[in-house]
């Protein structure tokens, strides 16, 4: 049992019985217990299994490879609609795990088994990703801006074109992408570092939000001491 679950659990505003009855279930299945993107992950023999995630409307298992579960009983949802590989197992009450407790065994077992036969995910490759029409024009328009973007991995491209395909309106997708053009062009990704501050490098840790605030304190002293020298009050 790892001392940082406890005290994520101890910590919990929402969902701590359901998790320390998901926390037992998952260490009965003989995974072991670590913590990582801030949240309880069991794993096998160093491979991520499933984690145990805390929403606004429910709790739930994430299953990292969960697209290669046989769900026969239909339990599984996609965390989002360009999800390849992870899938939800989700509670919305104590009882409702507790009643379920075999099958949701069964589920684990089950991707023991995946990680033990060293089953991989096969993901889409670049040309399959289908890119916002918006998207698509504009690097069509440039051939620089098209070869920064193939540059990208495919992760970072999935999570531009998510980000880009948001918005409702078609005047609202093209200014995101106007706006994110030149950190694709420096071959930047959706959710990295830009400002060279960040201790989870190549990922933003909000460091950049310090140094605006630096930024804006040297403003207001440069011109209050400028107020201040022109006030004859003073």
């Amino acid at each position: 049992m790892n001392p940082k679950v406890d005290d994520f659990i101890s910590n919990a505003k929402k969902w701590q019985p359901e998790i320390v009855q998901l926390r037992k279930l998952l260490l009965d299945c003989g995974l072991t217990e670590e913590f990582k993107w801030r949240t309880p992950c069991y794993t096998f023999q160093g491979s991520n299994v499933v984690l145990i995630g805390s929403f606004k409307e429910y709790c739930a298992l994430s299953f990292f490879k969960g697209t290669l579960l046989e769900d026969s009983k239909g339990l599984l949802s996609k965390p989002g609609e360009n999800s390849q590989a992870m899938r939800f197992f989700k509670f919305t009450h104590l009882e409702e795990i507790i009643a379920q407790i075999a099958i949701i065994k069964a589920y684990v077992y089950e991707a023991l088994e995946i990680e033990k036969a060293g089953l991989k995910v096969i993901f889409k490759s670049n040309t399959e990703l289908e890119l916002v029409e918006e998207l698509q024009i504009a690097l069509d328009k440039s051939p620089t801006l098209k070869t920064a973007f193939k540059a990208l991995t495919p992760g970072r491209q999935r999570a531009y074109n998510l980000y880009f395909s948001a918005p409702k309106q078609s005047k609202t997708r093209e200014s995101r992408i106007e706006n994110y053009i030149p950190r694709i062009l420096n071959g930047k990704g959706f959710n990295d570092c830009i400002c060279g501050m960040s201790k989870k490098m190549p990922n933003c840790d909000g460091s950049h939000n310090y140094i605006e605030g630096e930024k804006k304190m040297t403003i207001c002293i440069v011109i209050l001491g400028r107020a201040i020298a022109c006030c004859p009050l003073f």
